[in-house]
């Protein structure tokens, strides 16, 4: 499903997916933090919280203390966020004129310290060379998995697409729901959507809520540089650890696989 943003964010918080509420079938909250200088944002949900600061700069206070944040553009630069266990009231302060933050909860009864991930925490790498003839090479900034964060129920991370790129394929699923959220570089850019068995277009601050088991491969407009987080819900008795592919269009990515009009 999408959810289309046709305007700017206005400054504070826009809940866009609500675990009791609107889209709760997605099993946590999802929504869009705008801090404007001098702005707080105070936050004691006894959720699990992940702060991630898509671009500006903000103060996070916890625990007595003040963690500066910076982050001049999600193109070029790499996550900045914030997990926190239920119970662990934050405040969030805008230093830049302009700042966005995603904010995303969930139900998680595990203890564990607050952790900043940023910089070399992350994993960063560049997928989709050596195959398709280049068709599916991005950015993937990977920041918690369950490899990296077990005590998570919250699995998150980036790609930034190369102009005309593909990501996504071959066709894949999975059985935990996720949720995209979407820039584009120029912003009047816009990509495509396989999502099941329906074409979805994709624009500046979209929001896409992907079902279980649907497949969702995506392609950018030339020209556009295409930014999506990617957010999967960990299930009871079921984390996501890898998407389930479609077969018959494996073929793509073995060694040797000839295209047309080589083919």
């Amino acid at each position: 499903m999408r959810l289309h943003q046709g305007k700017p964010f206005e400054a504070g918080y826009q809940a866009i997916t609500e675990l009791d509420g609107k889209h709760s079938e997605m099993l946590m909250d999802f929504g869009i933090l705008k801090l404007t200088a001098g702005m707080e944002f105070t936050d004691e949900k006894p959720l699990e919280r992940v702060f991630v600061l898509l671009y500006g700069e903000i103060q996070v206070e916890l625990d007595g203390k003040v963690i500066q944040a910076a982050r001049p553009t999600y193109t070029n630069d790499t996550i900045w966020s914030i997990n926190l266990p239920k119970n662990k009231a934050v405040r969030l302060r805008g230093v830049a004129q302009d700042s966005e933050v995603a904010v995303i909860r969930t139900e998680n009864d595990k203890d564990f310290a607050p952790v900043v991930r940023a910089g070399d925490d992350v994993v960063e790498e560049v997928r989709g060379r050596g195959f398709m003839n280049e068709a599916g090479t991005r950015i993937v900034r990977t920041a918690q998995d369950i490899r990296l964060s077990p005590e998570s129920n919250i699995m998150f991370g980036e790609d930034m697409h190369y102009p005309g790129k593909w990501s996504g394929f071959p066709s894949h699923s999975h059985a935990q729901p996720e949720i995209y959220f979407y820039k584009f570089y120029p912003e009047n850019g816009f990509g495509l959507l396989r999502l099941g068995d329906e074409g979805v277009l994709l624009e500046h601050n979209d929001t896409v809520l992907i079902e279980p088991n649907k497949v969702h491969p995506q392609v950018a407009a030339p020209g556009y540089a295409m930014y999506y987080l990617w957010v999967i819900r960990h299930l009871d008795g079921n984390p996501y650890v890898k998407p389930d592919f479609d077969p018959q269009y494996l073929w793509v990515e073995q060694p040797g696989a000839k295209y047309w009009p080589e083919a």
